[in-house]
């Protein structure tokens, strides 16, 4: 029962801060397994209802709202944590298992949070420990793109705080519930959660950074971030028509940019956008079906992109090479073909193939957007699903593990093969798990928030993705040459921010950097003088009174004299024999200040 339960963030966080301290190296391994493990039990013993309240400011801080759709996105996310771990049980540093955890426990407690000022606590621990799954990759791509992405999710918590005062202030309520779009504080809040939602135009720090993760910690990047954000659009902002309208542009937008790459986790970190662009968008929608769909999509989504993602490590595990055009032609297939197997197993279910899970969501989305009478955005949706297939589920694995070499000898890869057992068993088991869900859809629908009356396997809907993607199939073998990826530099958006960024930089370092060091030397003589001065103060009036005379005599010899024995009076040293005054001034001095003084205090007090 929930009296016996503790925040599941908490389970990870205190996990995180034990995993150092344990020396012998299998019972680490069992206890990173062991934590999400005794989060999922934790998870089962709450009931929906309130808990775990804390007083701060006047204020009840609550750290567990548990109902239908906070648990959904719980259960996924502890899946996704054991998983995760297991495909990176073989990593050695310590950090990287620490800022797995404290970025699954802060993602855990942003789902349960109750109030907004939880939320933003662990927001914000969440975007600084997901950075470090970036920067343990340790080259200079890898930090740079951190540092971008800490920079990027400071602006979105710094908007989130500034929309959180304004909303507490104008509604005196803490509750982190629909908030809407009514005031100011709304939209600031919407714009720090579309920022971690990464849609356009604040979306290119997840194709920015994600690709330059280590290979275990992209896997746990892929999972997180984006569907928290989903889940409190859930929370704050269903039925809201602006997001309609970016979710419909994110499923597009995301695959163009996929179908350009040539990194292999580039383009699947533009797959996260498009698919999360069918999340936002069925929050706007708004309808209980549209709603479930975000969910549910979420929820796989979480599962095929992590086994994506862990496919393409493998391969960078093993070979190193991170570019399609460097691996078309390698015959990877017949080196790793477990590896390849479970990662077509994932561009299955992205690209909504009946009997794997993307088709019993992703579909949920694209009814909800018939039954509501909205044709453009069903069109932008299923343009998307054709370019996922087409990317995702056809081109990638084509050129990563089959393909031909359009240049250059055709040449095995020496010393590959599969990746590490541990890895392949994190990989089978995300297989399963799309496979399972996409077979027995019922088990998702049960844990859904609203009621579920959606049948996916109906004949229509079946036969109708047959025809799209038996279609798009077709194009793709009619036009492999043409759709081969080149090695080019894709420019996205982030080119309107970061070319100002550069610029800014040099103007600093040419410009600024000149001024604030001729500041420094003029001031730094002036001190060297005043220091110089100071050591003979009888002679610093005269030298000052001197070097005015100096500066605005005519150029002669005289003047040449004269600052000559200027500086020879700088340089006098002071001597108290000869500049101390007898001690009889001193006292005549004291005297009549004494006198006067006494004179003044009667003849004012008479």
């Amino acid at each position: 029962m929930i009296s016996n339960a503790i925040p599941p963030a908490f389970i990870y966080i205190i996990g995180a801060l034990i995993i150092p301290l344990i020396r012998v190296r299998w019972l680490k391994q069992a206890v990173l397994l062991l934590i999400p493990v005794l989060a999922f039990v934790d998870l089962l013993s709450m009931p929906g209802g309130t808990y775990w309240f804390y007083k701060f400011l006047g204020y009840d801080l609550i750290m567990g709202r548990v109902d239908k759709l906070s648990l959904c996105f719980g259960y996924i996310f502890v899946i996704i944590s054991f998983i995760g771990m297991t495909y990176a049980l073989h990593v050695k540093e310590d950090g990287q298992h620490v800022a797995a955890y404290f970025y699954v426990g802060s993602t855990l407690g942003v789902t349960f949070a109750g109030d907004v000022f939880t939320l933003f606590l662990f927001w914000e621990i969440m975007a600084v420990s997901s950075v470090f799954l970036i920067w343990y990759r340790g080259d200079r791509l890898a930090l740079n793109a951190g540092f971008r992405y800490i920079l990027v999710h400071i602006f979105g918590g710094c908007a989130l705080l500034a929309g959180v005062i304004v909303y507490v202030s104008h509604t005196g309520s803490i509750t982190f519930d629909y908030i809407g779009l009514e005031s100011a504080g709304g939209g600031l809040i919407l714009l720090g959660f579309i920022i971690n939602a990464a849609v356009p135009p604040v979306h290119a720090w997840l194709a920015d950074a994600y690709p330059e993760g280590t290979v275990t910690g992209s896997v746990f990047l892929s999972a997180f971030t984006t569907k928290s954000a989903v889940y409190v659009l859930l929370r704050c902002y269903p039925g809201t028509e602006i997001l309609v309208w970016m979710g419909a542009i994110m499923t597009v937008y995301g695959v163009i940019f996929a179908i350009l790459e040539n990194d292999i986790r580039r383009l699947l970190a533009y797959h996260i956008i498009s698919q999360v662009g069918y999340m936002v968008c069925g929050v706007g929608l708004g309808s209980d079906l549209a709603l479930n769909g975000s969910v549910a999509h979420a929820f796989c989504h979480i599962l095929y992109k992590a086994l994506l993602f862990m496919g393409a490590g493998a391969v960078i595990h093993v070979t190193g090479l991170r570019r399609l055009t460097d691996m078309r032609g390698r015959d990877l297939y017949k080196q790793m073909p477990w590896a390849m197997t479970m990662y077509v197993i994932g561009g299955l279910s992205i690209s909504a193939v009946p009997l794997f899970n993307g088709f019993i969501s992703k579909t949920m989305i694209v009814a909800a957007s018939g039954e509501l009478h909205r044709p453009v955005i069903h069109l932008l949706i299923h343009l998307a699903s054709i370019g996922t297939f087409l990317s995702v589920g056809l081109k990638l694995p084509y050129s990563a593990w089959f393909g031909r070499r359009f240049e250059g000898p055709r040449e095995p890869i020496a010393g590959a093969k599969e990746p590490p057992l541990n890895m392949l068993i994190a990989m089978g088991m995300a297989s399963f798990a799309c496979i399972f869900t996409g077979v027995y859809p019922q088990v998702l629908y049960n844990i859904l928030p609203w009621p579920v009356d959606y049948h996916p396997y109906t004949i229509p809907h079946v036969i109708n993705a047959l025809q799209m993607l038996t279609m798009t199939l077709l194009i793709f073998w009619l036009l492999v040459p043409k759709l081969a990826t080149k090695e080019t530099i894709t420019l996205d958006l982030d080119w309107f921010y970061r070319m100002p960024a550069r610029l800014l930089q040099y103007f600093c370092d040419v410009h600024l950097n000149g001024l604030r060091d001729y500041i420094q030397a003029r001031l730094s003589r002036a001190t060297a003088e005043a220091g110089d001065l100071s050591k003979n103060p009888f002679t610093a009036a005269s030298v000052i009174a001197d070097s005015m005379k100096l500066n605005v005599m005519p150029e002669s010899d005289g003047k040449k004299a004269f600052a000559a024995q200027l500086a020879a009076l700088k340089e006098r040293v002071y001597d108290e024999d000869r500049y101390r005054t007898p001690i009889g001034w001193s006292v005549l001095l004291s005297v009549c200040f004494i006198f006067i003084f006494t004179l003044v205090y009667f003849i004012s007090n008479a």
